[in-house]
């Protein structure tokens, strides 16, 4: 059943708490009592518009007719558009990875998106928020126990003070006007997070400045590029507190008047922003869910649900997206969306715009073409690594030949040891066994060789050969026992066997080490992300700090950093979970392409060579080495 209505009372509807809101409705002579987040009923204004369809039957309470979140649809008209409220938005997304040589699908995540509705969303988001922050110290949310008592915590927890349970209040950072869409992993193992990125969306900012070349600001810049109504009024509380302050402060002290101030300003400023714009103010994924292109999903994700529901606000239809991140330098994923970069504010932070209507683009092309200080192609970021000098011909193998000769006598060892022993036949004897035996091929520049084989087999050998063909090495188990290894002399060798040939980390932060050794700040960076480091928290930690997995992580980066023409690393992603390992692979693969350099990488594990996808895969084993196409039709890898 239909009924249409209007949203009653003097003021917008009071809740429990930030998370649970309640709009009352009066309908064809009837009171309704809707049950919802507070996060969209503080955007309704007495007299609003509304239709109403009744999934069940309300129960009466109170002279009312209550209907819970999942018992009704809800609809708001602002002017002649229905524009949908209830249920929140929703939709299930899938990230497909494929092979940027093959097209082959790697693997796939099934995700949900959706606005955050219920407390345990936002205490989800508080986990994820304090991964955007750099000190360990900080505390992304408040809490307050049942019993009143209000602190300050990351996760949910009991009061420190009484013991008494608590409940989210506020996540630090975000305002009044801020909605949130979160993405819930929908087929998931027990060890994985349910929630694996969120995106904040607030009004777009109040004033916006910019700075041009020669230091001068140019004022209002935004007004000037777009229609000024598409900005205004804005979400402004400052500015609301400031007059109304005047007034207070002739009645109150000064303390007494802050105190009223805050709350009078906020539901002043929320019932008078409305605004064609909306501002992405924040985007957090999960930091062993980055480098996977959830970002970029997040973003499409929020931009469709801004587009559809006219978010925040639900009141002017939406013309454009903006951002304002300093991160945008460093990760070009609103980038890949497709946002422009169009200025800098007056204090240096990029600017990008997402245009949702066709009017949009036309503002901001012609900004970007005839603007004499815009980037005319609206972009910001650039990759930095950059090409390497590559091999200057193949590394050729002829008749290559390695044997390792070893002693074995029992003389020294404990009596009763050598009695079993001798039982056994062991005596003494000299064991010559051939590892490799005439092996003939050759490893074109800018070809990634996966290297596989089983334990024992020389796989390792033969990067030690190649190592002590390319240095000069003639120590006996850098060279062959017979036969020859040519390596370019223009090789710049870079190797990770472990145990043998490791990084040196020492005491310094990571983004220090490869900064270190790259010396650009930007390449620096984009190193770490592509070996899997995206979390800007490790960036400031020490390797000893650091998991297993993430110490593999920070040594593959320290070799990347030295930008060698020749890489070769052993045991590649060993100790990495399956995902991370196919995710690091992949990234490593596209950098190693990208650059020219020429790779040798040593793996045992099949998803791993798959995501990889190696231009050829050398076979180890049995004395032998042939080197083929690699392998075709390795299926799809995750769910």
């Amino acid at each position: 059943m239909l009924v249409r209505g209007k949203v009653v009372g003097s003021e917008i509807p009071r809740f429990k708490h930030r998370w649970f809101g309640i709009l009352e409705v009066e309908a064809n002579g009837e009171r309704y009592r809707l049950y919802m987040t507070g996060n969209v009923a503080q955007w309704f204004l007495t007299g609003d518009e509304v239709e109403i369809e009744l999934m069940s039957k309300p129960r009466e309470k109170e002279g009312f007719k209550v209907l819970d979140f999942d018992e009704y649809k809800l609809w708001k008209f602002y002017g002649d558009d229905k524009i949908p409220v209830w249920p929140l938005f929703e939709k299930e997304v899938e990230a497909k990875r494929y092979s940027p040589l093959t097209g082959e699908l790697l693997y796939t995540y099934k995700i949900r998106a959706r606005e955050a509705e219920y407390e345990s969303d936002f205490e989800a988001i508080a986990e994820l928020e304090q991964y955007h922050y750099a000190s360990q110290k900080e505390k992304v949310a408040l809490w307050r126990c049942e019993n009143g008592h209000i602190f300050e915590a990351n996760t949910k927890q009991s009061c420190p003070i009484c013991g008494a349970e608590s409940h989210i209040l506020e996540i630090k950072g975000s305002t009044p006007a801020s909605r949130f869409i979160i993405f819930e992993l929908v087929e998931r193992e027990e060890y994985e997070p349910r929630i694996l990125s969120y995106v904040r969306v607030d009004p777009p900012i109040p004033l916006m400045h910019r700075r041009l070349p020669n230091g001068e600001v140019e004022k209002n810049v935004r007004e000037r590029v777009f229609p000024e109504e598409w900005f205004h009024p804005a979400f402004w509380p400052e500015r609301i507190m400031k007059e109304l302050y005047e007034e207070l402060k002739k009645r109150y002290k000064k303390k007494i008047a802050r105190s009223y101030l805050w709350e009078k300003a906020k539901w002043k400023a929320l019932a008078e922003t409305n605004t064609a714009g909306a501002r992405i103010a924040r985007v957090v994924v999960h930091p062993d869910y980055r480098s996977d292109g959830l970002g970029q999903l997040s973003v499409r994700s929020a931009l469709e649900w801004i587009a559809e529901r006219r978010i925040p606000e639900m009141r002017k239809r939406k013309h454009l997206v903006e951002t304002i991140a300093q991160m945008a330098r460093y990760n070009p994923f609103f980038e890949k969306v497709g946002f422009k970069f169009l200025w800098e504010t007056a204090s240096g932070r990029p600017v990008l715009f997402y245009p949702l209507t066709d009017e949009a683009r036309e503002y901001i092309e012609r900004f970007l073409k005839e603007d004499p200080y815009a980037p005319k192609d609206g972009r910001l970021w650039r990759p930095s690594y950059g090409k390497v000098e590559p091999l200057g011909g193949p590394i050729v193998f002829r008749k290559v030949s390695k044997v390792f000769e070893s002693e074995l006598d029992i003389e020294g060892l404990p009596e009763e040891i050598q009695e079993l022993l001798l039982a056994f036949g062991v005596k003494h004897r000299v064991i010559q066994r051939p590892v490799l035996r005439d092996l003939n091929f050759e490893i074109r520049p800018g070809e990634l060789i996966a290297v596989v084989g089983a334990s024992g087999a020389g796989k390792t050998t033969l990067l030690r050969l190649v190592l002590g063909a390319a240095k000069g090495w003639w120590e006996e188990r850098f060279r062959p026992t017979s036969g020859e290894i040519v390596v370019p002399d223009n090789a710049r060798v870079s190797v990770m066997i472990p145990g043998e040939f490791e990084p040196s980390f020492g005491s310094e932060s990571i983004l220090e080490h490869i900064y270190r050794k790259i010396m650009d700040l930007n390449a620096a960076v984009e190193i770490l992300n592509r070996a899997g480091l995206s979390d800007a928290v490790l960036y400031r930690a020490k390797y000893t700090e650091l998991s297993t997995g993430q110490k593999e992580r920070a040594r593959i980066a320290s070799l990347l950093a030295e930008k060698p023409n020749l890489l070769m690393i052993d045991e590649f992603a060993a100790h990495l979970d399956t995902l991370t390992a196919m995710r690091v692979a992949k990234k490593v693969a596209e950098i190693i392409r990208e650059a020219g350099i020429t790779a040798l990488i040593i793996t045992h594990r099949p998803e791993v060579l798959k995501a990889l996808d190696p231009d050829k895969v050398l076979f180890v084993g049995y004395g032998t080495a042939k080197l083929q196409a690699k392998l075709e039709g390795q299926g799809d890898g995750r769910r």
